[in-house]
């Protein structure tokens, strides 16, 4: 049997000036800050192993991300990103599905969708999930 859980992030500006809110939607937890100074502090309560990566992966991949798109000199007017994290008992953590719309001024949908590709690629959560046997994006621009 499949469990999925998710969360989601909104970001607004580039990587060091930036800030957003991830949200633990599966429980209800709550919304927490996040920024690059903040990065590695952690929530309080009760949740799943799955819903914290969900949220650590939205955070990571909308960083990662938007400091892509303000190299790129088209910095995000905002990222909502979610993630959903399939977990089957026995077997562990089966697929792992990165969904993200952006209000990025300025930017061609080839552009777009080569930066959310390298993003996904290579924010320091999705190298650490690399192991996960399917990892998917889905980008659009809003």
């Amino acid at each position: 049997m499949t469990t999925t859980r998710n969360a989601s992030t909104h970001w607004e500006g580039g990587l060091l000036d930036g800030s957003g809110q991830a949200t633990l939607d599966y429980s209800g937890l709550g919304t927490f800050d996040v920024s690059w100074p903040a990065r590695a502090e952690t929530a309080s309560g009760k949740t799943s192993p799955e819903e914290l990566i969900a949220a650590a992966h939205s955070a990571c991949f909308s960083m990662a991300f938007s400091a892509r798109l303000a190299k790129n000199e088209t910095p995000p007017a905002g990222l909502d990103t979610s993630v959903e994290v399939d977990f089957v008992p026995g077997t562990g953590i089966t697929e792992i599905r990165i969904t993200t719309v952006g209000n990025v001024p300025g930017i061609d949908e080839e552009t777009f969708q080569a930066l959310a590709a390298d993003a996904k690629e290579n924010c320091p959560v999705s190298q650490a999930l690399a192991s996960v046997p399917s990892i998917t994006i889905s980008a659009s621009l809003a």
